[in-house]
């Protein structure tokens, strides 16, 4: 029996070398990745008894008179190594009519875990080459598909939603320049509160996380409600009895813009504290800034709904936050069914991919966006700005290191093509 070691950058390489060297005849007796690349080790003239013997582990002989002879333990049987042709069934382009043998390595030991460990190993070479082999095939096959799929992803868009747009693309086009396609689909499907269902007069609750900038997003629609109607029918109302300067902030914008301001500490005194404004136009309620993981964060939900059952509510939403971060925030103001969002702090955000992601996969319509600390200047309605929004996610694209490259893709786009 000739035992060779093979070393090569993928599994399809090391398995061509050992046909090359060894013939069709040769079995894989082991595989598994290393620093260099991928290591196997193959054979011919296998001869199973002899590996069988050679693998067995050795128990030391000593002599005692006294001693009865040891009996001779019986070897576990090990798995016959499956022949290289069969290893490179699996690699072979034609999928549908080539089946991946199982093929796990044989340790020295011989042991169940580690045959366990490398077929787990050897499985997913195969299927991170099956992804690789997906998604060049698309790239043939598809090139406005994926040309939609590299851009998003160089905007930080959430791999699932890059799919999901990446769907829309036409497969022909008459545009001249084919790089317009993604941005075009992205501010197509971007969901915002158009021109015709703007956010209407009443009771606006604006809640969200500590730190979103709710008291100043309050600011900013009041100041831009008493620049357009004045202040005699606009009321200010703070439920945060819980930062320090949160209701003395909101008393400095009431005094600014001549309007009055309240404080409600819960539920049912909110809901007396609107009885007595229900003859202004506009209310707009300040609540307290509590995280997702908060656990006062489901007392101060309950007060609202109980206080102010018809508000209509918009949740404040962090353009610089990750992606974890915010869905978050959507699964914990869930409860009080938000109509649609403000993007807060746009301009402190690194990548708009996350935020933007965010509200498409959920479909929660973006309001305003807030791009700075001047009021009420720094708040723009999101259907006049949708365009300037994702032009902004692009070109913050050029200033962080590349996203995607052929793994990135084929791990997130190759499996989802190879699986479809």
């Amino acid at each position: 029996m000739k035992i060779k070691r093979y070393m090569a950058a993928s599994m399809r390489a090391a398995l061509s070398q050992v046909r090359a060297e060894q013939g069709p005849d040769a079995v894989i007796l082991s595989s598994r990745r290393v620093d260099e690349g991928i290591e196997v080790i193959a054979a011919v003239d296998y001869d199973e008894a002899l590996f069988v013997d050679a693998t067995r582990p050795r128990t030391p002989v000593t002599k005692d008179p006294e001693r009865k002879p040891a009996q001779t333990a019986v070897p576990a049987p090990v798995p016959a190594p499956v022949p290289v042709l069969a290893q490179a069934a699996a690699h072979a382009p034609a999928r549908p009519t080539a089946r991946p043998t199982a093929a796990p390595g044989i340790a020295a030991a011989g042991g169940f875990v580690t045959m366990q460990r490398e077929f787990k190993e050897l499985r997913e070479l195969l299927e991170s080459e099956l992804a690789h082999m997906s998604w060049h095939d698309k790239r043939l096959r598809e090139p406005l598909q994926t040309r939609v799929l590299e851009e998003l992803s160089a905007m930080d868009i959430a791999p699932d939603v890059a799919l999901a747009l990446a769907a829309l693309t036409p497969r022909r086009t008459s545009l001249e320049n084919p790089s317009h396609i993604p941005l075009a689909l992205l501010v197509k499907h971007l969901p915002v509160v158009d021109r015709l269902s703007t956010v209407n007069p009443g009771v606006i609750a604006v809640v969200g996380p500590t730190g979103a900038g709710k008291t100043t997003t309050i600011a900013k629609l009041a100041a831009r409600w008493s620049m357009q109607h004045g202040s005699e029918d606009l009321a200010l109302v703070s439920t945060d009895a819980y930062r320090i300067g949160a209701r003395e902030q909101l008393m400095t914008y009431a005094r600014i813009l001549g309007a009055p301001m309240h404080a409600a500490n819960s539920g049912a005194e909110l809901s007396r504290v609107l009885e007595r404004l229900k003859a202004k136009k506009l209310v707009l309620i300040d609540t307290a800034g509590m995280g997702p993981r908060d656990v006062r964060l489901s007392e101060q939900l309950a007060a609202l709904q109980l206080g102010a059952a018809r508000a209509q509510v918009l949740l404040a939403l962090p353009a610089q936050g990750e992606g974890h971060a915010l869905e978050e925030i959507i699964r914990a103001f869930a409860r009080v069914s938000p109509r649609a969002c403000i993007l807060t702090k746009v301009d402190e955000a690194a990548s708009l991919g996350a935020v933007i992601s965010t509200t498409v996969r959920h479909k929660l319509k973006i309001a305003y966006l807030c791009d700075g600390q001047r009021v009420p200047e720094d708040l723009h309605s999101a259907h006049q700005r949708r365009v300037w929004l994702v032009r902004a996610a692009q070109k913050l694209k050029e200033h962080a290191p590349p996203r995607g490259n052929d793994g990135y893709y084929a791990r997130n786009f190759g499996r989802a093509h190879a699986h479809a």
